[in-house]
This record gives C-alpha cells, structure tokens and sequence, in this order.
C-alpha cells in the first residue's frame, strides 16, 4: 500500500488544490484526485490514513452508479487507461483514487438531508427547537429519528464558511424551481441509499451533496455518501439519547474533542492508534455497503 499526500508527482499541476481532493482542468472534463489526507474543523492535519483515498473515490463511485435512477451524475470513467495524456501514465499512482468526471456548473448551496438529530443540527435543535427553519418536535434526544428527512440547505459566504439558511431563504438566493429540484433530489437520494443501507446494518443519519448544472440539467457532482460527507451508525447498537458507533470521521472528531486544541491551524499530529482506526472505519464502511473490499 503506498500513500498519496499530493499529487506533485505529476507534470501537470491541478487547478483547485482542495482539503483532501486535487483536480485538474481537462477543458470539458475534470480529473479528481483524491489523496490521504484528512481534515477535520476546517484543518488538514500533517498525517495521512491509510487507504482513505481509495475509500472515499471507490464508494462514490459505487453510490453514482447506485443512484443514476434518481438523478444524472457527473461521472465519465475511472479507468486510468481511459483517462487522455498525460494522466493515463500514472497508472500505479492514480488507480482506485481518481476520477474522470464532466465539468459542470457548481449550484452554489451545499444540500444536506437529516434523517436522524446530531451535530449542529441537534445544537440548533436545543437552541431554538429548530433547524434551518424546520420546527421539529418537542423531547428529541441525541441521535433520535426524525418523523421525516428534513432538507436544511448552507449556503458558501465569500470566506468559504457555511452558512445554514431556510428553504424559504434558499427561494430567495436561487431560482425557485431550481431550489425545488436541489429538495426532491437531495430527499430523493437519502431515501434510496438510506433503505439500502438499513439491509446492510447500518443507519445513514445524515448526509450531504453538491449538485452542478450541465447543459441546463441538474446532476449530482463532487461525492456521495463518503464517510467524509455522512454519518453511517451501526444499526445493531443504534440507541437514541447518546452518540453512536459510527463508520465516519466523527471518530476523529470526538478525539479532537479531548485535546487542547482551538480547531485553528496549524493541526496536531495524530497518535497511530488514531490514525489505524480512522482507516479501520472508513474500509469497513466500504466494504459494509458494497460489499467489497479495498485492495
């Protein structure tokens, strides 16, 4: 197993450097890289988890092939030998890791769907009794199922920050049908793969997408159901009222919680034993869910 902290390995050098993901503009396409990095709060820590990048490219790929009855995708191949040049030389380096994807126009709101309370919406939920505007009932516990999927849209402010905003506000920011598409497709999604989920043991509590415009049709960008952008909870030992088993970063993020740290950069350093279980958690949500195993 090797490891990818970048991709500087290359002749070419990608066009958006992201947290974990590189991406290189092919004019009409996009290749997506995604390395072993990890962030958490907004920081990228100096450690990488192993077989992290081919977890969260291989799941999505499963998931937007899963998905392509709900709503289109952006995906063209994953095969590095399909990929033009000079890509298709990086063979060793870009295999189960990569992605070669149509470049669309990125809708500007992050869709997120709660089937279950927990993380900020369950700080929202014992603030105000709400989240994003949805008035939920009254006594929820941590982790407690919802009645419904709620769709809790975040908008990016100019720093980058999210920015959490009711689907009325929502109406106001984008086109009124577009925003309506963006709710039925994202709830659409979270109930296909949150059922699927249940058969293999595990509850999809909450989860979130990006979505582009391509030709003037919506379709599903960016990644799905990854680890890094859901929480999976091991339905066997599901009890609402405390925090979960969960196959996702929040692992990490409760041991940051332990730690004297602000959540600014620079990020510590993460001890082994933290570093094997993020990358135990993320192959067995993989293999969980499709079955199969990281090679």
């Amino acid at each position: 197993m090797s490891l990818l902290r970048n991709t500087d390995f290359m002749d070419v050098k990608p066009f958006v450097k992201g947290k974990v993901r590189d991406m290189f503009d092919l004019g009409d396409k996009i290749l997506i890289v995604v390395t072993d990095r990890i962030s958490a709060f907004d920081c990228v820590f100096p450690d990488l988890i192993p077989y992290k990048g081919q977890v969260l490219n291989s799941i999505s790929a499963f998931w937007f092939d899963f998905t392509k009855d709900v709503i289109k995708n952006h995906v063209i191949t994953t095969d590095v030998s399909k990929y033009p040049a000079p890509y298709n030389q990086y063979h060793e380096q870009l295999s189960g890791r990569s992605m070669l994807v149509k470049k669309v126009e990125i809708v500007p709101v992050e869709c997120i769907v709660r089937g279950y309370i927990e993380g900020s919406g369950l700080k929202d939920y014992r603030k105000t009794g709400k989240v994003c505007g949805i008035t939920l009932p009254k006594g929820l516990t941590q982790a407690a199922k919802l009645p419904e999927p709620i769709f809790t849209p975040s908008t990016k402010a100019e720093q980058g920050h999210d920015i959490n905003v009711t689907y009325d506000e929502l109406m106001t920011i984008i086109d009124k049908d577009l925003a309506k598409k963006l709710k039925d497709a994202s709830i659409g999604l979270y109930k296909k793969v949150s059922e699927y989920a249940l058969t293999k043991g595990l509850i999809l509590a909450d989860t979130k997408f990006e979505f582009g415009l391509l030709d003037g049709e919506l379709v599903v960008a960016d990644e799905m159901f990854t680890p890094d952008s859901s929480r999976f909870w091991d339905a066997s030992d599901y009890e609402p009222g405390r925090a979960q088993k969960s196959f996702d970063k929040q692992y990490l993020r409760e041991y940051l919680e332990t730690l004297d740290w602000d959540k600014t950069p620079p990020a510590p350093s993460l001890p082994l034993d933290v570093i094997e279980n993020t990358s135990k958690k993320y192959k067995q949500a993989y293999s969980i869910l499709t079955g199969k195993e990281i090679v």
